[in-house]
């Protein structure tokens, strides 16, 4: 018994192949940014909403009471400035969440005083999932397309050659 494979069109699919990482690095950039929005978005939801069981105590200007996050928690939203510092960005091929609020890095990774009350990490690993599948789905996508358009130019290539 004998099993012979025979390969045809190599040269055409290996540039389909070099197709494919051009095809790729617009709609990767756009998922990747979309993962960022959703990173940052977990964060916001953490520390504006959730019960906060830290302590209560008095604020002036203006006066009003403010119950804290307690240890482990998200930081509890007083003034809104966390929130309005949490920015997403492209640089260079990478999406960067970050805080820009003085006080973050005390919150996300505590103090010699204060315990951590995280919102960027746990915001990030609750969103890793959706980002993974989100990626896997926009490859899927592009690679479907251009097996499609691969296969759109085999038909014509056909109808030419008849000619």
């Amino acid at each position: 018994m004998q099993v012979s494979i025979k390969i045809t069109n190599l040269e055409q699919t290996l540039k389909q192949l070099e197709n494919l990482e051009s095809a790729m690095e617009k709609p990767l950039e756009e998922v990747l940014f979309g993962g960022g929005q959703l990173i940052r978005s977990e964060a916001v939801k953490s520390i504006q909403t959730g019960a906060k069981s830290g302590i209560m105590y008095q604020k002036y200007n203006p006066r009003r009471q403010h119950r804290a996050s307690a240890p482990g928690q998200a930081p509890a939203s007083d003034t809104g400035n966390l929130v309005s510092k949490i920015i997403v960005k492209k640089e260079a091929g990478e999406v960067k969440v970050q805080s820009n609020a003085d006080y973050s890095k005390y919150l996300e990774y505590g103090t010699s005083k204060m315990l951590a009350r995280p919102f960027l990490f746990p915001a990030s690993e609750k969103s890793t999932a959706k980002i993974i599948q989100a990626t896997f789905n926009k490859v899927v996508e592009v690679i479907k397309g251009l097996a499609k358009w691969a296969i759109m130019l085999q038909h014509y290539n056909k109808q030419f050659s008849m000619l």
